[in-house]
């Protein structure tokens, strides 16, 4: 099982771009989905959640500007940030706690970091 993000990029402040992370490999259930995000020289921080049922939790810095969504027929989470600051400049990445087998618990699971540049 592997996840893939991608969509980060450079962009200026107040701009906005739409991340992606989607699940590979063989799946049977994908529970939450997260994303978090690790700026330099600083530890990696949650930013937002979903769970399979919908229910979406969000960190202080990103409510009103970050939305969540997912799409369970594609394995997929997005993430779209918007109103960008110099200060959402980080790695972000996926998470997804899934299980590859009918009856097995979930394990969570890393995707690599998308790199989102904010610049004034």
């Amino acid at each position: 099982v592997q996840l893939q993000a991608s969509g980060g990029g450079v962009v200026q402040a107040g701009g906005c771009l739409r991340l992606s992370c989607t699940v590979f490999g063989r799946v049977f259930r994908v529970d939450t989905m997260r994303w978090y995000r690790e700026a330099p020289g600083k530890s990696r921080e949650f930013v937002a959640s979903i769970s399979s049922g919908g229910d979406t939790h969000y960190a202080d810095s990103g409510k009103g500007r970050f939305t969540i969504g997912r799409d369970d027929a594609k394995y997929t989470v997005f993430l779209q940030v918007n109103s960008l600051k110099i200060e959402d400049t980080a790695a972000y990445y996926c998470h997804a706690d899934l299980s590859t087998q009918i009856g097995a618990q979930s394990y969570g699971f890393w995707g690599q970091g998308t790199e989102v540049t904010v610049s004034s």
